[in-house]
């Protein structure tokens, strides 16, 4: 069990290096420690290293993004939930990637591996959500709806409920959607 002053020590360290990265993704370690308010030890015993640091960052944002699936299932429908929670990811994922130039490639590579499983599982829970009343289409796959929204984060911010509307359009089963009018 963590003590609760370390604990304290590491949250405030995260916090803190959320706010340094977002300002400068090559910020030291140093600045961390001193805008966490704790010395160079302190923040060392928590993270031996600026990649663990960082990787600690990503996945805990990730579990909290994928712990909110099922508040958001009880107050939302399955739609309004999907577009609220990808909403959410696309946005975690722009703040993100300012850090992608303190990311190593290992580092890279395991915020990948780790943060994988809690999205997808979340993706999971909003689709079958939606599957058992009907407003997701059956054969909706949580890889191909994460293959499609990982462009978002990458388009212009006027661009993501567009493009994610029509994300959502091509989830809807065929015999819900609105029929085009015919043109004379």
């Amino acid at each position: 069990m963590v003590r609760s002053d370390a604990r304290r020590n590491r949250d405030r360290i995260l916090a803190a290096a959320r706010a340094v990265f977002a300002e400068d993704g090559a910020a030291s370690m140093n600045r961390i420690a001193q805008r966490a308010g704790v010395g160079p030890g302190t923040l060392y015993r928590n993270y031996a290293s600026r990649d663990e640091l960082i990787l600690d960052i990503y996945r805990e944002e990730v579990e909290e993004l994928a712990e909110s699936v099922s508040e958001s299932l009880s107050t939302m429908t399955p739609v309004e939930a999907l577009r609220h929670w990808t909403t959410e990811l696309v946005d975690a994922m722009r703040k993100k990637h300012a850090l992608g130039a303190a990311l190593t490639p290992d580092v890279r590579k395991a915020v990948t591996e780790q943060t994988y499983g809690p999205v997808f599982g979340a993706i999971t829970l909003l689709l079958d959500a939606g599957k058992a009343d009907g407003s997701i289409r059956a054969d909706a796959e949580p890889g191909d709806f994460l293959q499609l929204t990982g462009a978002l984060w990458r388009a212009s911010e006027d661009r993501t409920q567009p493009m994610l509307s029509l994300i959502l359009d091509g989830l809807t089963p065929p015999a819900r959607r609105e029929e085009p009018a015919e043109t004379p």
